[in-house]
């Protein structure tokens, strides 16, 4: 069974009369891999900093290890932070950017050469020792930051966004590359990201954030598959969102007609959001769907079509390998396993019409996205 590392019980910043974080309630085991996932100005990097020391909640408490670390600084913690910035010495070759903490440690040469070299083994930087920062490149320089952070092998390491810097490809390889080292090292990451993808591909544990408070924690699959709300179910992947009327357990209404789903546990006729994923979709003639509509806009990804369809004025987004062409009447079906029901929320209405579809959504997801916090826009001022 997992032993609990870090809890932060009601943690409340608050800066003149914003709220940056809200009552926030979040436990972390020792040697998971977390991520805190969420827009821009959700309240992440606060909650890293927090954990790290280099910002003291408003009210509430910071426990390490059942100990109360309110008043402890970061350099007193058994944490270390990787930042986006790598922050390394241009003055100082490899191994003396390696080896600073263990210097400042006074800790003896032999066993600072010792550390310095499996760390760097362990970043797959083996005989870089003597190379200068700057003939790195941007992905090395990454790597040899976290070295810099495992040789004084700390409980925890806060990693702020640190693959934001790279390119698309060597931020797909480096996401791998964390894991194994998380793995190998047994510490525990608390990894603070924006791009889904990238916490879905690594985390043991995924804590979505909006506004200041959490709106989900669960695995990379419950969050996918089993999203809390309109906000999670738009923040992670691509999501039709669709007001509906749960009939009975198992029975969802929705466009006049009812479809049978898996769900249960709501009350007779509740209105509920209904979410069905694009990929979750089948294509069928018009004759044989449960709905029909007409295509409005046909993309190629490679691997599959993104076609936007419209049933009665709300745009639905498909993702078939099958395809239809603008101005097409189709059908739909939806499997009971595709439905998800979810209670109404505050963010209901909000997400899950396609009408504005654009390349938002890159894989970078660097540009706000229609209808989402506009503080997405904007540089984290957390």
């Amino acid at each position: 069974m997992s032993k609990e590392l870090i809890r932060l019980s009601d943690c409340v910043m608050q800066y003149d009369d914003e709220v940056v974080l809200d009552k926030l309630n979040l436990y972390i085991n020792d040697k998971e891999f977390l991520t805190l996932l969420g827009p821009s100005g959700c309240g992440k990097t606060t909650t890293l900093r927090i954990i790290g020391g280099f910002q003291k909640p408003t009210s509430g408490d910071v426990f390490f290890d059942g100990v109360r670390i309110n008043d402890v600084p970061p350099h007193k913690r058994k944490v270390n932070t990787v930042f986006q910035k790598y922050a390394l010495f241009t003055h100082m070759n490899i191994f003396e950017n390696v080896a600073f903490g263990l210097r400042i440690a006074k800790l003896p040469e032999a066993e600072i050469k010792r550390r310095v070299e499996e760390a760097l083994e362990l970043v797959n930087l083996k005989g870089y020792d003597h190379r200068s920062i700057s003939s790195l490149s941007g992905g090395q320089q990454q790597r040899i930051a976290i070295a810099r952070a495992i040789v004084n092998r700390p409980q925890v390491l806060l990693l702020d966004e640190p693959l934001g810097a790279l390119d698309l490809k060597l931020r797909k390889d480096m996401q791998i590359e964390l894991k194994r080292i998380q793995q190998q090292v047994g510490i525990t990451f608390v990894y603070v990201t924006h791009d889904q993808e990238e916490a879905l591909t690594m985390s043991d544990t995924v804590v979505v954030m909006d506004k200041g408070c959490i709106q989900q924690i669960g695995t990379p699959e419950d969050i996918y598959n089993e999203p809390k709300n309109a906000f999670v179910a738009d923040f992670i992947g691509e999501s039709n969102i669709i007001d509906g009327v749960m009939v009975s357990d198992g029975v969802v209404k929705m466009y006049g007609r009812k479809f049978q789903c898996l769900d249960s546990g709501f009350a007779p006729n509740e209105p509920v959001d209904v979410v069905i994923r694009p990929e979750d979709i089948d294509i069928v003639p018009e004759a044989e769907g449960q709905l029909t509509g007409t295509v409005t806009e046909v993309t190629f990804k490679g691997m599959h079509y993104d076609i936007i369809v419209d049933f009665a004025g709300f745009k639905w987004l498909i993702q078939t390998t099958d395809f239809s062409p603008v101005g097409a009447r189709i059908g739909v079906k939806i499997d009971p396993d595709g439905f998800h029901i979810m209670k109404k929320s505050a963010y209901s209405g909000m997400f899950g019409d396609y009408s504005s579809y654009s390349e938002e959504y890159d894989e970078l997801n660097e540009a706000p996205s229609e209808g989402r916090d506009e503080a997405e826009g904007q540089d984290d001022e957390e």
